[in-house]
């Protein structure tokens, strides 16, 4: 069903706890957590199409959501068209751009493809993680591009003198900036990591999965390394080392659990990524996250949907998705109805 994408004006509850939205399978759960993410950062957790936000057979599909952000309110307008750019309003003031409200509203979202997380490639992990980083370090936030963009200037001058159109004087430069910012990048992954590991931990253990912990796999890159490995990177035209290159194990004592977790221990390992970077956030920012929880209690045992609840409900609001009222273990402080098209 796509009807929450046609036209939404959510206004929650401001207080402090858990939303739970329950329907039928297809009646729009997931759509409504969608727009509320749409209306806090502006894009979609699904899909970066917009056109994929307006429901069939429409022409446009606008969002509008009030809420409270510690002592301030806010009121966001977002439109998205299929002939216009997205247009979007803070409190009333057009946005350059929509995303520019993940600088004013912090929201984490879990859906079942976040398992991909822990277990799909490293450059998921490498993906997920700089994410965290812009989050958690804003003046640090862009270091993950300015890196991407200096290795594909360094991939660019390599086959450029690999073919004969310029000399290797021109790769240095660039080799100089891989190391500069790469070096760079590594320790403020290194940073981001130590401070989310305590929380991850914890929170991991009360979920039931012991001994969790995070590990950074790959050195800060020098420019002798480059240097030294030219040869080999003329002759594949890229650069073959750095933290573009890098992982991050995600590890239950000695198992890395990307191969040798079970997919209750990864769903665990992701819930307990997100509320430990919510921890965080909220310690930074005194103000804690939003956070939407997608079918978040399907697969957890009547324990651990307890031990859940105890860890989101006490701190700012939480939107939980699920199939029957009975699914939670806990009085809501809302509860929201869903039908087709519509919310009660």
């Amino acid at each position: 069903m796509r009807d929450f994408r046609s036209y939404a004006r959510l206004e929650l509850g401001l207080q402090p706890g858990i939303v739970l939205v329950v329907g039928p399978n297809g009646a729009g759960k997931t759509n409504l957590l969608e727009a509320l993410h749409v209306g806090t950062q502006g894009f979609s957790p699904r899909t970066r199409v917009d056109a994929q936000l307006i429901r069939f057979g429409a022409t446009a599909s606008r969002v509008g959501l009030v809420g409270r952000r510690g002592d301030a309110a806010f009121d966001v307008g977002i439109t998205v068209s299929s002939a216009a750019a997205k247009r979007a309003t803070l409190n009333g003031a057009r946005l350059v751009a929509a995303e520019q409200l993940r600088r004013e509203i912090e929201t984490l979202v879990f859906t079942p493809d976040r398992l991909a997380i822990v277990k799909g490639g490293p450059a998921t992990r490498r993906a997920y993680f700089d994410r965290v980083l812009a989050r958690a370090q804003p003046a640090r936030g862009d270091i993950s591009t300015d890196y991407a963009a200096a290795v594909a200037q360094r991939n660019a001058a390599l086959r450029r003198a690999a073919v004969g159109l310029s000399s290797r004087d021109a790769i240095a430069p660039w080799s100089e900036r891989v190391a500069t910012i790469g070096a760079e990048l590594v320790a403020a992954r290194l940073e981001a990591l130590a401070a989310l590991e305590p929380a991850f931990r914890e929170i991991a253990g009360k979920l039931g999965l012991a001994a969790a912990s995070l590990a950074y796999e790959g050195e800060p890159p020098t420019l002798e390394q480059l240097e030294s490995r030219l040869e080999r990177d003329l002759d594949r035209a890229t650069t073959g080392l750095g933290p573009h290159l890098h992982d991050v194990r995600l590890l239950a004592g000695d198992r890395d659990l990307r191969g040798f977790g079970s997919q209750g221990e990864q769903r665990l390992t992701v819930l307990a990524l997100l509320l430990a970077e919510a921890r965080l956030l909220a310690t930074q920012r005194g103000v804690a996250p939003l956070l939407l929880l997608d079918d978040v209690l399907s697969e957890l045992d009547t324990v651990r949907r307890t031990v859940l609840s105890a860890l989101v409900g006490d701190t700012g609001q939480t939107v939980v998705t699920a199939t029957q009222r009975s699914a939670l273990p806990v009085e809501p402080a809302q509860f929201v109805e869903v039908e087709p098209g519509t919310a009660r």
